[in-house]
């Protein structure tokens, strides 16, 4: 217990989460929102044909999002005067790679993803003939996104989530009223996508902008140093190899329903992941601002970094098993209100077992940003290989077999064997006499029992003598009340543990900054 003390800047952490949730919240109910009108004016397979189109796209994200974080990293390690010429040439540096590997694979997206597609995924007809103006728009929003990833990194760096929380917030905006102008106009997968382009569009200048009127001091035109460039692909090719294997876990499903079934049958398996996708990413949102804080941590000691791992492993843990839960108990009421009957009934199972995948895969969040921020990009991308190794030969194995509802199994497993390879690096990269106790207690715990807390909801609701009638009302209480459960069992059970006064204490430190009453 001794060990578990309370960060430095514990005020700084919350306020910087505090703006990432808020940007989430904004996101989540935005995007949710559209959602039914984007279907209803679609339909089922067109919006099938765009997730295809999505994970056609996915691959390109591994390099930009490798960039951003290698360039986030490296700047948040120069951030005073007396580096401002190394970090300037690290910024040209970073923008020369996003522009000059960036179009390249734009280029490659506009004249062979539409081909591709066509004979990978056997599509024919109307939904083949807009695949064109559907890669040429996604691949053009991804460029977008790619370059933006460079200039928000000046943010990240500086833990200026505020604004890159606006930034978020304005890019959702843009994205959902130009869908709801222009899909009922042209009902199309390259509506749909354009519009997002648009979105990303909007990111990227208001990146521009604020950076100029911030930190233009710290920009450089575009510009190839050597030095900077190994440092950028020293950490960012370990980093590709873990988006890489992030990508296989989250794209397996998609890729093989796409070539085995009908696009109507990926429209099922997109809403019930956007669902779960957007909770968990939520959660993940939350804890990103540990990320450019672990960088600054790399001359602290042992003891000090790895309390702060633990205890912030026990927070988020409790928070992704509470807001994931929430959503088994009342999948298919929930799918029923909020797109239709036809969905819930195929896709209900489906959004239960994503569920809890996602609740798994929260052990690894925490421990990734620190790794990402200890430079250990090696055993990121073991993880995220081996996830992605499980997913892909669970969902080859099950999808044939048991039909397009074992999808989400493999990401089940995917997340177990992820589970399984963190708690092996986590000892063999801390020396802590009682590391065992705080992996059970800070990891494994709140993660087991919100899965188990979840299901026995579940399993009491449909054994109920009421049916749970499909209203936003009803099915916003009961999942409400699920998420408020979830919680207090999971914090009931921290005080059955060694650290039970170290995991109290934060609770109160965390419900005090926001709700500052002196009853706390």
């Amino acid at each position: 217990m001794a060990g578990m003390t309370l960060g430095k800047k514990p005020p700084d952490l919350l306020g910087n989460s505090a703006w990432n949730a808020i940007a989430f919240l904004v996101a989540v109910a935005l995007n949710l929102a559209i959602l039914p009108f984007v279907v209803v004016h679609l339909g089922l397979a067109a919006f099938g044909v765009a997730g295809l189109v999505t994970a056609c796209i996915a691959p390109a994200l591994v390099f930009s999002n490798a960039l951003g974080l290698s360039t986030a990293r490296e700047l948040a390690q120069r951030l005073e005067p007396s580096d401002r010429e190394d970090a300037r040439r690290l910024f040209a540096t970073a923008v020369t790679l996003a522009v000059g590997a960036g179009a390249p694979i734009t280029i490659f997206f506009l004249f062979a993803g539409a081909p591709l597609a066509r004979l990978g995924f056997h599509l024919a007809g109307p939904a083949a003939d807009d695949l064109g103006r559907a890669f040429a728009l996604a691949g053009t929003g991804w460029l977008c996104q790619c370059l933006s990833a460079v200039f928000v990194s000046l943010f990240t760096a500086r833990q200026d989530y505020r604004r890159i929380a606006s930034i978020g917030m304005a890019s959702t905006v843009v994205t959902t009223l130009s869908m709801l102008l222009l899909i009922p106009a042209s009902p199309y997968a390259s509506t749909f996508l354009g519009c997002q382009a648009l979105g990303f569009a909007t990111s990227l200048l208001m990146a521009l902008v604020w950076s100029r009127g911030a930190m233009g001091q710290w920009l450089a035109p575009p510009g190839l140093h050597r030095d900077a460039l190994g440092r950028l692909v020293r950490f960012g090719s370990w980093q590709v190899a873990a988006q890489g294997g992030a990508l296989l876990a989250g794209q397996a499903d998609r890729y093989l329903l796409g070539a085995l079934l009908q696009p109507q049958f990926v429209g099922f398996y997109g809403v019930a992941q956007r669902l779960q996708e957007a909770t968990y990413i939520g959660i993940l949102k939350v804890g990103e601002i540990l990320f450019p804080y672990f960088s600054t941590l790399q001359k602290e000691s042992e003891d000090r970094r790895g309390d702060l791992l633990f205890r912030s492993s026990w927070i988020l843990n409790v928070l992704a098993a509470s807001a994931l839960g929430g959503l088994i108990p009342v999948a298919g009421p929930l799918l029923h209100v909020w797109t239709g009957a036809e969905v819930a009934a195929e896709a209900a199972r489906v959004l239960v077992v994503l569920s809890i995948a996602g609740i798994i895969g929260s052990s690894a969040n925490v421990f990734g940003f620190y790794l990402l921020a200890q430079g250990r990009s090696r055993s990121n991308a073991l993880i995220a290989l081996v996830t992605g190794v499980v997913t892909l030969v669970t969902s080859a194995i099950a999808l044939p077999r048991f039909g397009w509802q074992a999808a989400g199994w493999s990401a089940c497993a995917g997340m177990i064997a992820q589970m399984v390879t963190i708690v092996l690096l986590l000892r063999r990269s801390f020396d802590l006499a009682d590391m065992w106790p705080r992996v059970v207690h800070c990891v494994l715990m709140p993660l087991g029992i919100g899965i188990a807390t979840a299901l026995a909801l579940r399993y009491g609701l449909h054994r109920a003598p009421f049916q749970l009638a499909p209203s936003w009302w009803s099915v916003g209480a009961i999942s409400s009340l699920s998420v408020a459960t979830i919680f207090v069992v999971a914090v009931a059970a921290s005080q059955l543990g060694p650290y039970r006064s170290a995991c109290w204490r934060d609770m109160r430190a965390i419900v005090g900054r926001f709700v500052p009453l002196k009853a706390i």
